[in-house]
C-alpha cells in the first residue's frame, strides 16, 4: 500500500482545501503522505468480507460496517471518493488472495467453528 501511496502522491481533500479531518491531531503527518489509495478502507472492507464469512448470520451489518468505514474517510476529508472505491477493491483482492493460502483456509476454518461454538 505504501508504495502506491508513494507513487501517486495524490494530494488528501483536507490538504487541498486548507481544512482540517474528523482527527486534526494526525493532519500534519497525514498531509505528508497521498491519499491514493486508502489504507483505512482497504483494511476495512477485507476485516469486513473475512468476519462475515466467519459470522453470515450478521454478513449484512458487518458488510455495512466495513463499507462506512471507508466512508468515514471521504466525509472526514482524508480521502477522495476514489481512494475509498480503489481502497475497497485492493482489500477484496487481498481476502481473494488469502483464499488460495492453505493456512490461511485453515486458520478461517478454525474461527468458524471456534464462532459456532459460541452461538
Amino acid at each position: 500500500m505504501r508504495g502506491s501511496k508513494d507513487h501517486y502522491m495524490q494530494v488528501r481533500p483536507f490538504v487541498l482545501f486548507k481544512n482540517h479531518t474528523c482527527t486534526p491531531q494526525d493532519d500534519e503527518k497525514m498531509a505528508k503522505t497521498g491519499s491514493y489509495p486508502s489504507g483505512h478502507a482497504s483494511f476495512g472492507w477485507a476485516a469486513a468480507l473475512i468476519l462475515a464469512e466467519i459470522n453470515p448470520g450478521r454478513e449484512t451489518d458487518i458488510l455495512k460496517r466495513g463499507y462506512d468505514f471507508g466512508q468515514s474517510r471521504v466525509i472526514c476529508g482524508a480521502h477522495w471518493q476514489s481512494d475509498v472505491d480503489n481502497g475497497r477493491l485492493m482489500g477484496a483482492a487481498v481476502v481473494a488472495s488469502l483464499h488460495s493460502n492453505p493456512k490461511f483456509n485453515m486458520a478461517l476454518n478454525n474461527a468458524k467453528e471456534e464462532f459456532k461454538q459460541t452461538i
